[in-house]
């Protein structure tokens, strides 16, 4: 009997022996998540709803710019960014001087007591007694009897020599440009330009024409008291005499018309030309050391300043201005070659091509006209990349 209880109990300590080998085995296999052994117990885990992932959407097809492989420009990208400073020079730049029947004058003023030939003016008395010894006059042949003869420039009508043009020389200015980049293709960027020029123009033509010139005539008493006419060439003053009446006589003498009288001198455009454009570019790297940029786009012009003449009829000199501004419109293309002499520092040498209208300056009967249709500009200086 005792050897039957000692067989159980040791079948019963086998059996719980087994079971606790059992339990720790299905442990190690949760805590562990390895795929238990196929043949040993096995925990089924209770039911997990699946959530669903969200749904992605499909992209449509690639965007325009990176299907062709063009990328937009960061603004805190190098190169995004760049500022052109330096000096221009303009060609194929002429003018037309032309004469539009009568020829006006304003060098002489007849109202303020300037003659072409002399001056009657107020002496410091306040021309007392009607006489002023503020006076001057030029040749004998004014004085007739006890009057003296004084002449004002009326007009003049040229019959030849009416149109001429001059200039296309080389004028040196001002350009500078400033301008973005939007979009990286390669070594190829889309971008823009606002650039500005400032060039002084000055065209210079002699004149020699051939026409009709009428002067108005004015008459002034010599008085008793003047005994002793000076020469011709006196010039007096403000301070006593000889004296002369200091207003014409009230009905003047008619107007002196001269024909085939030569006109001499010289007329002169003195103007600032501003142009500003705008427009699309593009560059390339070439190389490390090397890019190019091209643009193109529309274009203003401002034209300011004078048209300026020195002429001389017969023995008198006449001089004058006209001043105006014209705005002129029209449009550019242009190329530059840069050479990278530091980061974001290049020289750059540059060509363009601007057409704009003509820029008009009259008066007077004198018109100066400024070509501006196809002018070529060569520009070069220092280009800043930021």
């Amino acid at each position: 009997m005792r050897n039957v209880r000692t067989g159980d109990f040791f079948a019963w300590c086998l059996s719980f022996c087994f079971a606790g080998l059992a339990v720790t085995a299905a442990a190690q296999s949760q805590s562990t998540g390895q795929n238990p052994d196929a043949n040993g117990p096995v925990v089924i885990p209770p039911d997990v709803q699946v959530q669903p992932q969200p749904s992605v959407q499909p992209q449509p097809s690639q965007d325009f710019w990176d299907r062709w492989g063009i990328q937009k420009v960061s603004q805190d990208d190098d190169w995004t960014r760049h500022f052109r400073l330096g000096a221009m020079v303009g060609l194929n730049i002429s003018a037309n001087f032309n004469v539009k029947n009568p020829v006006n004058f304003s060098g002489k003023n007849a109202a303020n007591g300037t003659y072409d030939d002399g001056y009657v003016r107020r002496d410091n008395t306040g021309n007392a007694g009607g006489l002023t010894s503020n006076w001057g006059y030029d040749k004998q042949t004014q004085v007739v009897g006890q009057n003296l003869f004084m002449h004002s420039a009326n007009s003049y009508s040229p019959t030849s020599g009416t149109s001429s043009e001059s200039g296309d020389s080389a004028f040196v200015g001002f350009d500078m440009a400033y301008g973005g980049n939007l979009w990286n293709w390669g070594r190829t960027r889309i971008g823009w330009d606002f650039g500005f020029g400032l060039l002084p123009i000055n065209i210079k033509e002699n004149l020699s024409l051939s026409g009709n010139f009428i002067q108005n005539t004015y008459e002034f008493g010599i008085p008793s008291s003047t005994t002793h006419l000076p020469p011709p060439g006196y010039q007096g003053g403000p301070n006593g005499g000889p004296w002369l009446d200091s207003s014409p006589n009230s009905t003047s003498p008619p107007d002196v018309t001269s024909h085939g009288v030569s006109l001499t001198g010289s007329r002169t455009l003195d103007v600032m030309l501003y142009t500003v454009r705008l427009g699309p570019s593009l560059y390339w790297d070439l190389n490390e050391d090397l890019g190019l940029s091209a643009g193109v786009g529309p274009a203003v012009g401002i034209v300011s300043g004078s048209l300026k003449y020195d002429e001389t009829i017969a023995t008198t000199r006449y001089t004058g201005q006209v001043d105006a501004t014209d705005v002129v419109y029209g449009g550019y293309v242009n190329a530059t070659l840069m050479y990278h002499l530091e980061k974001n520092g290049d020289l750059y040498l540059g060509v363009q091509y601007m057409s704009l209208g003509d820029a008009t300056i009259s008066g007077g009967g004198r018109e100066g006209r400024l070509n501006l249709n196809g002018q070529v500009y060569i520009t070069a200086g220092i280009n800043w990349a930021f």
